[in-house]
């Protein structure tokens, strides 16, 4: 089972992500985690990877594609895997197309978690997490029973992160409809792409993603 989950920043594609790393067995794939590893492990395209990034540029296309070439040979995908974070673009979905024909390899499926933008820039401008134990929260939806303390371990050490507000939310988005949203078209006329909606509950939400699988 190969998998790509789309959906704008805060969708909660992370989320439902570890929920089927759970129940299937298969890893999820950041590109971030990719790259890292590779550089880490002091890899041809890791050190291609390294010489850019200490140069204080963007890693290009062609260098993701020939990490998450290299990461998808690793024992551990051989059952399949997710990708979280990419593609991003048309065309890095090109050239993952490329690279899945050229490893006789087929996408199972592309799951998006469809979201209204409004309710999405309240749910993620209102969320702070336990900066002791990172226990979630937020403003509306799950406030602690007491103002000033994590009703898990009880520290009053709230955080919220910096980005986590509707300005920047607006951005992000914005920058999703531009470059990542197209790919609901591309991989739609695939016959790849199934919609699930992401405002129900996480619970909900992984249900539906589990119908969606269980048919494939």
């Amino acid at each position: 089972m190969r998998l790509i989950l789309l959906g704008p920043p805060g969708a909660g594609k992370g989320t439902q992500a570890k929920y089927i790393v759970d129940k299937h067995a298969i890893p999820q794939l950041s590109t971030g985690d990719m790259l890292r590893e590779a550089v880490a492990a002091k890899s041809k395209i890791g050190l291609r990877a390294k010489k850019i990034i200490d140069a204080g540029k963007l890693v290009s296309d062609d260098i993701v594609i020939g990490i998450v070439s290299e990461r998808i040979d690793q024992e551990d995908c051989a059952k399949g895997f997710i990708l979280d974070g990419f593609p991003r673009t048309l065309q890095q979905a090109d050239a993952l197309g490329d690279m899945f024909e050229e490893k006789g390899l087929e996408l199972s499926c592309v799951v998006e978690l469809q979201v209204n933008d409004d309710a999405l820039v309240e749910r993620v401008a209102g969320r702070f997490t336990c900066g002791n134990c990172g226990e979630g929260y937020h403003d509306k939806f799950k406030p602690p029973a007491k103002p000033t303390k994590c009703d898990r371990c009880g520290k009053e050490e709230f955080t919220r992160r910096a980005d986590d507000n509707e300005e920047t939310m607006r951005t992000r988005l914005r920058a999703y409809y531009k470059e990542t949203a197209p790919l609901v078209g591309y991989y739609y006329a695939k016959g790849l792409l199934k919609g699930v909606d992401g405002m129900g509950s996480i619970p909900k939400i992984a249900s539906e993603i589990d119908e969606v699988l269980n048919s494939l």
